[in-house]
């Protein structure tokens, strides 16, 4: 009796696994004929909003009339691929930060590629060794600091955040976060264990409060006063500066001063923005074609400026605003070391009772 119910439990799960891969599918549909004769389709799954990336995505089917559909998910990618396996109708995936490009390559949910314009296009910090994933779009984690209560010179490393003058006077987001994890793991790969360790726990130390919040958060705590330092993604402060829908945002950048951290030493820490090539990709080629649009020179300039980021791309112009925030000299560390660091960072953040 219980070998008939094991089955029959397994069989329910796969054919439920195979009604939701059918009718996420179905939701991918709407490609146009004329575009499926021209140049096929590809099928994205993207963590990027679309504000973001629907302009070029256009702007690549008219090109080359390989027709994009896509499914803009805020999470849970991962763990729908691995349910899908074969089934999978993902032929690219888009997202944020190293550590979630790592999770999909650990995961083997995608598939090297082997492109000379990819690796002429992109720096091989920013690339996986082995092909599994490419960066599009870079970011800094820089210092933000109450222009009226610190000084600039006060601080010109992360790791002058641990100086015990700070205690009480720092906010930063969770440390479940991946952008606090990659950070953590940038250390780690510069300065080893032990070091990594220490600047956990100095930090904690110095709170300001619970760890909560997003990058914006950590500003607006800031300007009302309750911490006189933070941590921040560059493309936030462009976010804040120019939103016009909520022009309090404006206030809040316009008390802060900006630090890109250990500019004399090893660098200020880069994340990326990027995409791989789903392992049961249907339609490989028009996935990798996409990959190779989105490195190229007018993919790069828009892509970046639309979210006020890095092109990752060398000599492609930056966004005015992002110009404005000044030159800096960048960690060149491969983020694919970077990655490698991020399930030790996790246990560090633990040990230190970081939350």
């Amino acid at each position: 009796m219980n070998r008939i119910l094991t089955f029959t439990n397994a069989r329910l799960i796969g054919l439920a696994r195979l009604l939701t891969v059918a009718i996420m599918a179905a939701g991918m549909a709407g490609l146009s004929e004329t575009a499926a004769a021209a140049g096929g389709e590809v099928n994205l799954y993207s963590y990027r909003q679309e504000f973001l990336i629907r302009p070029l995505l256009d702007k690549f089917t008219a090109e080359t009339g390989i027709a994009v559909n896509v499914q803009y998910v805020k999470g849970g990618i991962l763990k729908r691929m691995r349910e899908e396996g074969e089934a999978g109708v993902a032929d690219l995936v888009l997202t944020a930060d190293i550590a979630t490009l790592s999770q999909h390559a650990r995961a083997d949910t995608f598939q090297p590629v082997k492109s000379a314009v990819l690796e002429a296009n992109i720096p091989a910090r920013f690339r996986d060794p082995e092909g599994r994933w490419f960066g599009l779009t870079a970011r800094a984690r820089i210092i933000v600091y109450s222009k009226d209560r610190v000084k600039p010179d006060e601080i010109n490393t992360y790791e002058d955040l641990t100086d015990p003058k700070w205690a009480g006077r720092i906010c930063t987001r969770s440390s479940g976060h991946v952008y606090m994890k990659s950070l953590l793991a940038s250390i780690i790969v510069a300065k080893g264990e032990e070091v990594a360790q220490g600047w956990a726990k100095g930090v904690k130390k110095n709170l300001a409060r619970k760890p909560q919040g997003n990058d914006r958060a950590q500003v607006k705590a800031i300007w009302q006063g309750e911490c006189d330092i933070a941590l921040i993604n560059t493309y936030y402060l462009g976010k804040m500066q120019f939103n016009e829908a909520e022009p309090e945002q404006k206030e809040w950048a316009a008390v802060i001063g900006v630090i890109f951290p250990n500019r004399d030493d090893r660098g200020t820490h880069v994340n990326i923005s990027g995409g791989g090539v789903a392992k049961y990709a249907k339609n490989r080629d028009n996935a990798v074609k996409l990959l190779e649009f989105l490195s190229g020179d007018w993919a790069q300039e828009y892509y970046a400026a639309s979210n006020y980021e890095y092109p990752v791309k060398p000599g492609v112009a930056w966004h005015p605003a992002v110009e404005s925030w000044g030159r800096f000299h960048a960690d060149e560390a491969a983020l694919s070391e970077v990655a490698k660091q991020v399930p030790l960072a996790i246990k560090l953040y633990d040990r230190a009772g970081y939350r």
